[in-house]
């Protein structure tokens, strides 16, 4: 049984993305639930410019990158097995580049990849088959590891519990779903909207409504009343970075969200594995999209022409805020994140 079993229709690998037959395949989020389309990608470089635009969001260009890395090793069948290699460390830094603020974690996906196609040149096999079934692997070991980290989430939930989110935790929020069902533990959901893409909105809210939860969405200003007003138990996200100092990287309002957490008692959990590779929050470029953008909503322009936006994509939480990181090994203290390390030397790629 595949680890994507019983979760919703976005959530399984087909429908994040998928190589078959010369093209991969990514289910369109700037669009989706209202209309389900899917972007074709015939090169590598277009799978690198699907997650630049934005069509895949959250974990989903982790699935996108190793079947780009597919597409580009059917791209240069029928040249030498060196050649092949020299064209697939190509684009591996191609697709690496998609987005600065995660570039760290898009390496470790294509790497993986381009060390399952070294591996099947030097024993003679089909190179591009080998690097299909690392990305599938890649799926499978991320989110068996996330189920992990979804069960110790899910230890931290009171029995008809409130839970606020922000922006769309991908394959932890399904996951832990999936907990929840699996051990009756019943709770209700409150998605901030996530401007100005409206991923709470459009990406959390569908998965948990499809996988039968109590869902209610909010707009980004609403998160600190409803926090006083609504019972709220715990406050979770996940994260594109977690600095070994602790500090936050995750879509832009989740510090806010975390201040208010703070001020109403409220704790607040991320998920995911620290990356060594991210001393501190200094050492993460916060991506600046088109400042354009937020001057309208869902392609309705909503300011005067003239009027300035301003668009950083991901904002900073401080340590202090967080009342623990929650892993596939147990949830850590933000200021003693070492600790995942000498308790799990080999941990893999969670996120």
């Amino acid at each position: 049984m595949r680890a994507d079993h019983d979760l919703a229709f976005m959530m399984q690998y087909e429908n994040v993305a998928w190589y078959e037959d010369g093209i991969v395949k990514i289910l369109d989020r700037r669009v989706y639930p209202r209309t389900i389309r899917y972007e074709i990608c015939k090169t590598h470089v277009e799978v690198m410019q699907a997650i630049r635009d934005m069509v895949t969001q959250s974990a989903g260009p982790y699935s996108a990158a190793p079947m780009g890395m597919v597409l580009a090793a059917h791209e240069c069948e029928g040249k030498s097995p060196e050649e092949r290699l020299e064209y697939l460390k190509a684009a591996a830094e191609c697709i690496s580049n998609a987005r600065p603020t995660t570039k760290k974690r898009l390496e470790i996906c294509v790497n993986e990849s381009l060390k399952a196609a070294k591996e099947a040149a030097a024993n003679s096999e089909d190179i591009t088959e080998a690097v299909f079934k690392n990305a599938v692997d890649q799926n499978e070991r991320r989110y068996s590891g996330i189920n992990n980290t979804a069960n110790n989430l899910v230890d931290l939930f009171p029995d008809n519990g409130v839970i606020m989110t922000q922006c769309f935790a991908e394959t932890v929020l399904a996951l832990m779903l999936r907990v929840c069902n699996e051990r009756g533990k019943h709770i209700k959901l409150f998605c901030p909207e996530t401007r100005p893409y409206f991923q709470g909105a459009r990406l959390t809210a569908s998965v948990a409504y499809d996988m039968g939860f109590d869902v209610t969405v909010i707009t980004d200003n609403m998160p600190a009343y409803v926090m006083s007003r609504e019972s709220v138990d715990l406050f979770t996200s996940a994260a594109d970075a977690i600095c070994m100092d602790g500090s936050i990287i995750n879509k832009i309002g989740t510090y806010q969200i975390a201040i208010a957490a703070k001020y109403h008692d409220i704790p607040y959990y991320v998920t995911g594995a620290p990356d060594k590779g991210h001393p501190d929050g200094k050492s993460v470029i916060i991506e600046q999209r088109d400042p354009d953008f937020v001057l309208q909503a869902m392609g309705v322009k909503t300011a005067k022409d003239g009027v300035k936006g301003y668009y950083p994509s991901f904002d900073i939480t401080p340590p202090e805020l967080v009342k623990g990181v929650v892993t596939d090994f147990g949830v850590y203290d933000p200021f003693n994140l070492n600790k995942y390390f000498s308790d799990n030397p080999d941990p893999g790629f969670m996120v």
